[in-house]
């Protein structure tokens, strides 16, 4: 079963002590480090370096205690409030990669204040304890196995990232992030309709134990459409991805990468994991998940192609790669699907999932670095760029490989297993649209050199930016690259054992 994969199954096995410290730190210390920034406010990266270190050997910690014991459960009850966690290699592989990206951010974060506008800094003491709250609270999303602990995460997670998005005080910051913050309440109050039902019909929050107690009816289907419905609206889900490319357009860099990368990502792991505990074996559901993405990968192409500023090209494409995970939905939830192709499926998604947030974060980060350099944010700004910022532009083009899906990155890996999958299944058209929708991404990313690289332009004045910002987004988009290479390892924790 899918709920297996995602360890919602009762264990009996004894949680090692040295994961209660191990799992605060990795809780907890976000938001302390957060405080800790919006008092010091570091202008140097070796201080945000020393300090997230705990964090990342924290994570390191808890994926060898996976590796080597498998699936770790926590039941903690305070009075009568009792809150489910676990931890499998899933849930790990993702914390490991919150913990990395936002440790990135945090160093970006100096550089991108440094060169901002004066008038925009004036809340940037919050930027830190924010970005503090959510990091913890995906990390939280990762591991909770309630309804309830899963809610309070969201919420924490999407109100910290409002906050984010509108940190730089302009006009079209606060209407984009006004706009996000009302639709992800809609979204959050369908959410908590759902849980209701849930709640009132089976009386318990757990969901390992709604894995045994759940039965297909009308209550399980209007829970899974109230909860589905919530949570693709924060999840940018075609149709309902309107609010993404303005709030992209008007964020800070390493805002719009962690949102791009990690932010609307959690939302998708939670339906995800609740569908295959209400509607394991759909037909409807799933079929029409996938139909949407096919829609959403021409259709967040088809807007890529034509748009006019660096950043909504970027944030646009998110639109259709989130179709690629969505069509990969039948064979995930739908009935009849063969263990050898469930498998495959699983894998892929994963990987495609892990390695686009990592080629999506080296692309904005990359596309920062040319705003900030040449001072304009429009496609056409860019030109004669391929000679001032070669850096910015190689990090660019190394991202755009694990986007595209070409060899030898984890896209390429990612949508490899997932062309297997389908072809063993006989999805031809799922097939087609995979295929179709990798050479549309290639034509929207050329766009990007198209222009960089005309010689025949005015010359414009570009400012020098210090060599770790582009150290930074090449580094994460080598990250995409090798992890395709070996990708042995994640796709090793992914087993349905760990």
């Amino acid at each position: 079963m899918m709920s297996m994969r995602f360890g919602l199954v009762e264990s009996s096995q004894m949680v090692l002590p040295l994961t209660y410290p191990a799992l605060w730190v990795a809780l907890c210390l976000p938001c302390l480090l957060g405080v800790l920034g919006a008092w010091l406010r570091p202008q140097r990266t070796w201080p945000i370096l020393l300090a997230g270190l705990p964090l990342v050997a924290s994570g390191i910690v808890l994926l060898m205690i996976v590796e080597q014991y498998g699936l770790q459960r926590w039941q903690l009850e305070w009075g009568k409030l009792t809150v489910q966690l676990r931890l499998n290699g899933l849930s790990v592989l993702l914390l490991l990669l919150t913990q990395g990206l936002g440790l990135v951010a945090a160093l970006y974060t100096p550089g991108e204040l440094r060169h901002a506008d004066p008038a925009q800094r004036s809340l940037e003491r919050w930027l830190w304890p924010l970005l503090g709250i959510l990091i913890s609270s995906l990390s939280l999303i990762w591991v909770a196995a309630d309804l309830l602990t899963l809610y309070v995460a969201l919420e924490l997670m999407g109100l910290s990232a409002v906050a984010m998005l509108l940190l730089p005080g302009k006009v079209e910051a606060l209407v984009a992030g006004i706009r996000y913050l009302l639709l992800a309440l809609v979204g959050s109050l369908m959410y908590l309709l759902g849980v209701a039902l849930i709640l009132g019909h089976w009386d318990r929050l757990d969901l390992a134990g709604l894995v045994q107690v759940v039965e297909a009816g009308p209550v399980a289907w209007t829970a899974a459409a109230l909860l589905g419905a919530g949570l693709a609206l924060k999840a940018a889900l075609f149709p309902l991805h309107a609010w993404l490319a303005p709030v992209h357009g008007n964020a800070w860099v390493p805002v719009s990468a962690l949102h791009a990368a990690l932010v609307i990502k959690a939302s998708l792991f939670i339906l995800l994991q609740l569908w295959s505990v209400l509607i394991p074996d759909s037909i409807f559901a799933a079929q029409l998940v996938a139909w949407l993405g096919v829609i959403a990968i021409f259709w967040g192409g088809g807007l890529a192609w034509r748009a006019v500023e660096l950043k909504s090209l970027v944030a646009y494409s998110t639109v259709a790669q989130m179709g690629y995970l969505m069509v990969v939905f039948p064979l995930l939830l739908g009935p009849g699907i063969s263990a050898s192709v469930q498998v495959l499926a699983w894998q892929g998604f994963w990987l495609y999932l892990v390695g686009h947030a990592l080629a999506k974060a080296a692309m904005f980060l990359a596309a920062g670095n040319l705003i900030l350099a040449t001072g304009k944010t429009s496609l056409q700004g860019l030109v004669g760029a391929s000679r001032q910022l070669p850096l910015s532009l190689l990090a660019f083009g190394v991202a755009s490989v694990s986007l595209i899906g070409l060899p030898p990155s984890a896209g390429f890996t990612a949508k490899w297993l997932l062309l297997r999958a389908m072809v063993m299944q006989a999805q031809w058209a799922w097939v087609a649209a995979l295929l179709l929708g990798t050479l549309l991404s290639a034509a929207y990313v050329f766009r990007v050199f198209r222009y960089s690289f005309v010689e025949t332009s005015p010359h414009y004045a570009f400012r020098a930016l210090p060599p770790w910002l582009d150290g930074l987004a090449l580094g994460l988009a080598l990250a995409s690259l090798l992890l395709g290479l070996f990708a042995y390892g994640p796709l090793n924790l992914l087993q349905g054992d760990r």
